[in-house]
């Protein structure tokens, strides 16, 4: 007789179904694990072995094959510990085969038959919803698998015995209730930076319209500080995105306590990182910063420091909002739908540019730094602002500064705007005009016929391409909407190019 029990095998953020088939012979006693298992897949009989024993049980003196269909399916993880130990179970008769049919199954096993948490719980729960069936996975994962539906039964159980008990009838396992973090009170706050007038502004663009942008300014002139308050302005995710960034988030792991937090991710990785690290990849093909960034914000601070190729790596999820990763065995998407926010001194020592400053490199000090940054990965970059070093004046008597509550409401009000748009011209998926394609654009940022004459103009003498052209129009959308115009005119498309030219000026300080 042949126990089967579902489980999944995650390939990217999707739940691939598994059927864990678990078969007792005669012979010479034996555990065999076959359908193409890893290291963690092929030592989890003795983690099976040393569960069942704390358990109560031992395993008959047979052969024992348990197979992982479809056989040609890579099999990674620890998650085949509690399917295959509830498949031997059913085996030997201790669980009924017909419940186990109901469900599909996850967890790891530690030797004293406790469940430990594994990724994945939110992913898998979508599928067995999918399937429908219900979920068994480890207690600790329980809130997380919650969320997938009221309507899928979820067990949640902490060790095999309580499992078994339910079963039977003796203890009922309740499903458990979904998490969710509170949003927190103590984000950085715009009122905190003095001066930078300018650099505040393209912010609350930047935000509005979920531009990407490129700070350029000395040291200590505060570009660190501006990106760090970007996420205050920004409006929570929609539960679209919040499916979505939860499940990247739990087949990477970093769910905290199986709770969901409606705050969109804030990434900001060391200049150190590898390309594997940045887009993802590795043994097991895990998200990279880039989708675990998706729908918040990517913060790249030192931006040349980072090497040449990491960077232009970045330039397909930039344009696409995915990443592919594609290697011998298999091929992976992951959603990566990010903001890129970027910062960089002007030179290597910093002060290119500065009155009453000489360089002792001269003119290559500056050129032969920005030179590690690409074109075609710079063109990608909406918004390019020079943020000079801040005045004494600034810090000795700073003048108001709007807090970022006020700022938020008006980048919110810009983010309904565009996205009820979107929906009227039927792209409910589209939330901001940042993610346009460029078919739309010219549907939805036509400019009046002054400021279609500045932008052509404006694109012949600066040279923009295609992207860049689109990327102004873009631009002058969300400053319109800023403004509530109901379409972008020659103001608003100067105050656009005016961002890419600083970009251009500051690449040209030596």
């Amino acid at each position: 007789m042949v126990a089967r029990v579902t489980t999944v095998s995650f390939q990217g953020i999707e739940a691939l179904p598994v059927d864990v088939q678990v078969l007792l012979a005669p012979g010479l006693p034996a555990f065999t694990i076959v359908g193409l298992p890893d290291k963690a897949v092929a030592e989890s009989r003795e983690r099976v072995r040393g569960a069942l024993h704390a358990s109560g049980l031992s395993l008959p003196p047979r052969r024992i094959t348990v197979n992982l269909a479809p056989a040609d399916l890579p099999k990674e993880g620890s998650h085949y510990d509690l399917p295959i130990a509830l498949g031997l179970m059913a085996a030997i008769g201790a669980l009924p085969g017909e419940f186990l049919s109901r469900f599909v199954v996850l967890g790891e096993l530690a030797l004293d038959g406790s469940i430990a948490a594994v990724t994945g719980a939110l992913p898998a729960a979508i599928a067995a919803n999918a399937m429908q069936k219900g979920l068994i996975c480890p207690a600790s994962s329980g809130p997380e698998a919650a969320w997938a539906g009221t309507d899928l039964e979820v067990l949640a159980p902490e060790n095999l015995l309580q499992l078994a008990n339910h079963f039977k009838g003796t203890q009922v396992l309740s499903n458990p209730e979904p998490a969710i973090h509170a949003a927190a009170g103590n984000l950085p706050d715009l009122a905190d930076i003095k001066g930078q007038e300018t650099a505040r502004r393209a912010l609350e663009v930047a935000a509005a319209g979920g531009h990407n942008m490129l700070m350029v300014g000395p040291p200590g002139a505060g570009k660190s500080m501006l990106a760090a308050r970007l996420p205050s302005i920004l409006p929570p995710l929609a539960p679209r995105e919040l499916l979505e960034v939860s499940m990247i988030a739990s087949i990477a792991g970093t769910l905290s306590s199986g709770g969901l937090s409606d705050r969109r991710p804030f990434r900001e990785p060391h200049h150190s990182a590898s390309m594997a690290a940045m887009v993802g990849g590795g043994i097991r093909a895990r998200p990279g910063e880039v989708s675990l960034a998706h729908h918040g914000i990517l913060f790249l601070d030192e931006l040349p420091e980072f090497a040449p190729q990491v960077l232009d790596s970045l330039r397909q999820p930039l344009e696409k909002g995915e990443t592919s990763i594609a290697r011998v065995n298999y091929r992976l998407t992951y959603p990566s739908r990010f903001q890129l926010i970027a910062a960089m001194n002007p030179c290597k020592c910093g002060r290119a540019g500065e009155p009453g400053y000489k360089c002792a490199r001269g003119p290559r000090c500056a050129s032969d730094y920005q030179a590690r940054i690409s074109g075609p990965f710079l063109d990608r970059i909406d918004i390019r602002i020079a943020v000079p070093a801040v005045t004494a004046s600034d810090l000795i008597a700073p003048k108001p500064s709007e807090p970022s509550k006020a700022v938020a409401e008006r980048v919110a009000s810009v983010r309904r705007l565009q996205a009820e748009r979107f929906s009227a011209l039927g792209h409910p998926n589209i939330r901001s005009i940042s993610e346009a394609p460029a078919d739309l654009i010219s549907v939805v940022a036509q400019p009046d016929a002054a400021g279609l004459a500045l932008l052509k103009d404006a694109a012949e003498a600066m040279h923009l391409s295609a992207r860049g052209y689109h990327r102004v129009l873009k631009i002058a959308r969300t400053l319109a909407d800023l403004e509530g115009a109901d379409q972008p005119g020659r103001v608003h498309l100067a105050e656009a190019l005016s961002y890419r030219m600083m970009g251009d000026a500051g690449r040209a300080v030596a």
